[in-house]
């Protein structure tokens, strides 16, 4: 036992006075939430012992601590309550230490049920008061439980009021407090001012440091560091702001630096690497009752790492019932945006279009996780993604433009080469691959990605190849025919969509990226030449480029299915012997007699147009089938007389 717990243990059994002063000491000036329990709980006991119902109401008003819901496990949550109650109906109702406790309970019910109305009400019974200790701490309380989006007006009010109240309290923490809350908003509405209310708070706790929030201040200093595109730095510093918060005794130490963790490796196209820690995290008891945000990371996380069945079962426990039921507390755009960005690589259209539904009226919004711990870009990003998820392709464009001029606004590097990506990716699926606008975003989200080392989750240049149901890194399309029907499978997503010649030709070009087939070739085909519908061109079924190509290819296939029998990958060593024998087929079909090239029925126009209209088919199947797959598609095939797939 320490000295100090040995101290409060001997005093615990004495008067209670000089353990309150040390817990409130500890408390309001330092910001030392572990220690001021410590002290309090000596307190209460001591008081107990004595009968003294003023020094229990005072040791229980201590024992809830700065914030709200501090105490997260059953038990302990209890335990204070209890106390509490016990307290309160033993003070004279009309005195300070009540008014103080109905404050503190009330606000503990609001910010659990989501509400409000009761802790305000709590505020104007203080203000009438005139007891501005009471008014201090219902003001933040009240603030705690008006966190989510939509009350940034009211914020602001109480936070101003806050500070005006710490003038006559003299408590230093008082001040502090509402210097905080005004930086915390400040954040959360994309003040452009938000660095010198930061630099005020700074400059306040270099006087006289107060641990509590000096842990949310150094949480704020990681946010600015991954805004910056500077991930080595964010780490050490999340470590160091984790290690301020242990010390501070605040619980929400473990669950930001997960957010920060997490925050890092999605901008690095890394999160599929956080399913471990996640899935351990979302079952803490030390998490906030009201933070569904982890449910929706591992989401993403489960989703990036091929998991669908887990990312769908994510998904399934953050709706509930209804998606627009999930409390709008501090975190509740962190889910949103988990909820968007998973319901993007499930290819969920209906989740989408209710998540943009309730993103809506706060796409001039940042997505700042609690009071400023982390922080994901503009809400137009969430909105231009949930388009995209949807293909609604004007509206996507929109937002995803806004969401990149919002970024660079609050100087967020990765999250302005994320918005571009995506901007970039939206385009070429509505104007087609060679774009010039979306060739230009697409070149600026690679040059930037490449400047801050960061891949781009969810498509572009830059983009980290996500890993397949098998664990293999994928780096484009597969096309696979199964009797009457074709598998196409895309950084982790497939579709099955029956059988049509413009799959066939759509085969041809996905097994063979980066090269130009002609029309004319494609149109060809296995088929036999039919006298009603004979062509005088001239032109050969398969040129020598396209013999050399589809030889080239074959040689490929060979040592494919040689590794993947070696690696015992029966599934993929069958799929390439299916491709090898349909390219076998293709060259045999083209061959004349004694091996001379079948001539091309027709002219090359027609032959544009007719694969054109055959692989326009074959891309609308497969959206029909996957939304999000079949648009990355459209943004890398080509068609024309030269036809060819391109995956960047």
């Amino acid at each position: 036992m320490s000295g100090a717990q040995m101290q409060m243990t001997r005093i615990a059994g004495g008067e209670p006075e000089s353990s309150l002063r040390a817990g409130e000491s500890s408390l309001h000036t330092d910001g030392d939430l572990r220690t001021g329990r410590r002290w309090f709980e000596a307190a209460y006991r001591a008081a107990q012992r004595r009968g003294d119902g003023d020094a229990m109401a005072r040791a229980a008003l201590g024992l809830g601590g700065l914030w709200v819901h501090e105490h997260r496990t059953a038990a302990d949550a209890a335990n204070v309550r209890v106390r509490q109650r016990h307290a309160l109906a033993l003070a004279d109702p009309a005195s300070s230490p009540a008014l103080r406790l109905r404050a503190r309970l009330t606000g503990e019910d609001d910010y659990r049920t989501g509400g409000h109305a009761a802790i305000l009400t709590v505020v104007a019974q203080a203000r009438q008061a005139g007891d501005p200790v009471a008014l201090a701490e219902a003001l933040s309380l009240a603030h705690h439980c008006v966190l989510g989006p939509g009350h940034e007006a009211l914020r602001r009010r109480l936070a101003q009021e806050l500070i005006e109240v710490a003038s006559v309290t003299g408590r230093h923490g008082d001040l502090l407090m509402g210097l905080l809350w005004r930086t915390v908003d400040a954040f959360a509405e994309a003040d452009p001012h938000v660095e010198r209310r930061l630099r005020e708070l700074r400059a306040l706790l270099e006087q006289h440091d107060h641990l509590a929030v000096s842990f949310v201040v150094r949480a704020m200093e990681v946010m600015l560091s991954i805004r910056a595109g500077r991930f080595a730095e964010a780490e050490t510093l999340a470590a160091a702001c984790a290690a301020r918060g242990a010390e501070a005794g605040d619980i929400d130490a473990l669950g930001w630096h997960r957010a920060q963790l997490g925050t890092i490796r999605w901008y690095q196209g890394r999160a599929a690497e956080l399913v471990g820690v996640l899935t351990d995290l979302a079952g803490s008891p030390e998490l906030s009752a009201m933070d569904n945000s982890t449910f929706a990371g591992l989401a993403v996380a489960a989703a990036s790492a091929g998991d669908r069945h887990l990312a769908a079962a994510m998904l399934a426990r953050l709706c509930g019932q209804d998606l627009a039921d999930l409390p709008r507390s501090s975190s509740w755009l962190m889910a949103m945006y988990g909820v968007v960005e998973a319901a993007h690589l499930l290819a969920d259209t209906r989740l989408s279009a209710q998540a943009y539904t309730l993103l809506a009226p706060f796409a001039h919004l940042p997505v700042v996780v609690s009071l400023g711990a982390a922080c994901l870009g503009s809400v137009h990003h969430c909105l231009g993604v949930a388009s995209l998820t949807v293909g609604d392709l004007d509206r996507a464009v929109e937002h995803l433009r806004a969401a990149v001029q919002g970024n660079l606004a609050i100087g967020h590097r990765p999250a302005v080469v994320l918005s571009r990506a995506r901007l970039g990716q939206a385009l070429a699926l509505r104007h087609g691959p060679r774009d010039e606008a979306a060739r230009r975003q697409l070149a600026l989200a690679a040059q930037e990605a490449a400047a801050l080392g960061m891949s781009v989750p969810g498509g572009g240049p830059g983009t980290a190849a996500r890993p397949s149901a098998g664990g293999r890194r994928a780096t484009g399309a597969v096309c696979r025919r199964r009797g009457e029907q074709w598998l196409v499978e895309l950084g982790g997503r497939t579709a099955v969509v029956d059988h049509g010649v413009g799959m066939s030709h759509l085969a041809v070009l996905i097994a063979n990226p980066g090269y130009e087939v002609p029309a004319v070739d494609l149109a060809a085909g296995p088929r036999s030449r039919d006298a009603g519908t004979a062509w005088s061109s001239g032109q050969p079924v398969l040129d020598e480029a396209a013999r050399r190509t589809y030889k080239e290819r074959l040689s490929r296939l060979e040592a494919e299915i040689e590794e993947h029998e070696a690696m015992n990958d029966h599934e993929r060593a069958a799929a390439s012997r299916a491709e090898r024998d349909w390219l076998v087929a293709e060259l045999a079909s083209a061959a004349g007699l004694a091996g001379r090239a079948r001539e091309f029925a027709g002219g090359e126009e027609r032959a544009r147009i007719a694969v054109g209209k055959a692989i326009r088919r074959a891309l609308n199947r497969i959206t029909e089938a996957d939304p999000v797959l079949g648009g990355q598609l459209r943004a890398t095939v080509h068609t024309g007389l030269l036809c060819s797939y391109n995956p960047g």
